[in-house]
């Protein structure tokens, strides 16, 4: 009988759908056309006031971070939120008939928040199937992700892993196979590759301009004004951008692309040798499958405090986060034949599970043979939640 996986995301942060996506498509790949299901219950419950929440989280991370940094702790500690989420009456409603519906072999889910509707949902008297949580944060890990039971928690390095031992979940019930990003980076891995710098070509320096980045035209524009490297520009849906970069553009000696929404990314990550953005989960774990070394100009306080950590711990990038500083680690790291890049680069090989969500699916189907049962994790007392360590042996 052929198996059914319900992928279960929400669209708070682009992290938790894509990798729902690369599992959805791992899934199928494996076990044949629409064998996984991807659904967003918040936003089936709530279509307004999902695409609303939605929105005023952007607006909140990108115009008043440390009110998010705060909400963020406060989510980490409190005894009061998980307690809320029994007033999600609708939501788990319709996730119940979801399951009623489609009788799904497993559940996988990439947002936290779903495993205290199924919680609830089992309470209720209903059997349910094995339930995993796939772990898209690194590091800062909110307490969310492992305050209601599940059967496993994916998580997407050792790093992250250790956090999640001292926050008190079970070894046994931890598993190491990396963030799942889209199957492009695996099979494509021998084809693409940005060109070797010792040979003395241009630098080819992707910049990916996410809503509410912090100087982000001045930054283009200063990249754009280096002589010596390649630069590719992608500017989202920001059209008064792309028009304007793309004018000064045009009279540059080395290539320049300017681009505005694209689903080009993981071959640009691919083929250039560093890419500037934000620490988003995402982009983090797409630039790690990619080997390309990632300069972070932004960071978001809570999560992706743990993206750049990580990257930070293992020397696969670095920090830089005015304009000013951009320029001057790039060209730090292109000096002397690209020897700080290959480093980065080396570090970036360390950390690369480009097949993380094929690994996922194939351990997941494991388990279900296996029939684990679930247990509650509680939150350990001496641990400070949301606590970015510097040293994993700590």
């Amino acid at each position: 009988m052929k198996p059914r996986v319900l992928v279960l995301t929400a669209g708070y942060g682009e992290g938790h759908n894509a990798a729902a996506r690369a599992l959805v498509a791992a899934c199928d790949e494996a076990h044949g056309p629409d064998t996984a299901l991807l659904v967003d219950v918040f936003a089936l419950a709530a279509p307004r006031f999902s695409k609303v929440s939605r929105k005023a989280y952007i607006d909140l991370i990108n115009a008043v971070p440390r009110l998010w940094s705060a909400v963020y702790g406060w989510a980490d500690r409190s005894v009061l939120l998980p307690q809320a989420f029994a007033l999600l009456v609708r939501e788990r409603k319709i996730l119940a008939e979801l399951i009623a519906h489609e009788k799904p072999t497993v559940i996988c889910s990439t947002y936290p928040v779903y495993a205290f509707l199924l919680e609830k949902i089992e309470r209720s008297g209903v059997t349910l199937p094995l339930h995993f949580n796939i772990v898209t944060d690194s590091i800062s890990i909110n307490s969310l992700w492992w305050r209601a039971p599940c059967a496993g928690w994916f998580v997407p390095n050792e790093d992250s892993a250790d956090v999640m031992r001292r926050g008190g979940v079970e070894t046994a019930r931890l598993q190491i196979c990396g963030f799942p990003v889209a199957r492009f980076f695996s099979a494509h891995a021998n084809e693409f590759a940005p060109p070797d710098l010792a040979a003395g070509v241009a630098p080819r320096v992707l910049y990916i301009i996410n809503s509410g980045t912090r100087g982000a035209a001045e930054t283009a524009r200063r990249l754009l004004e280096e002589s010596e490297w390649e630069v590719t520009c992608a500017v989202g849906r920001d059209e008064k951008l792309r028009r304007e970069l793309a004018s000064l553009a045009t009279n540059r000696a080395r290539p320049a692309e300017i681009l505005g929404w694209t689903d080009q990314i993981p071959r640009l990550l691919m083929t250039h040798h560093v890419v500037v953005s934000k620490a988003g989960g995402a982009t983090t774990q797409e630039a790690i499958a990619a080997r390309c070394p990632m300069i972070v100009n932004q960071i978001v306080p809570g999560q992706e405090e743990g993206n750049y950590e990580l990257l930070r711990r293992h020397g696969a990038g670095a920090l830089a986060e005015t304009p000013d500083a951009v320029i001057a680690v790039l060209r730090r790291a292109f000096s002397e034949g690209g020897r700080e890049w290959r480093a980065w680069r080396g570090a970036m090989g360390a950390l690369t599970q480009s097949d993380a969500a094929g690994a996922i699916v194939r351990r997941v189907f494991q388990l279900v043979r296996q029939q684990s049962e679930p247990v509650p994790i509680p939150l350990r007392a001496d641990r400070e939640p949301g606590e970015v360590v510097a040293d994993p042996t700590v």
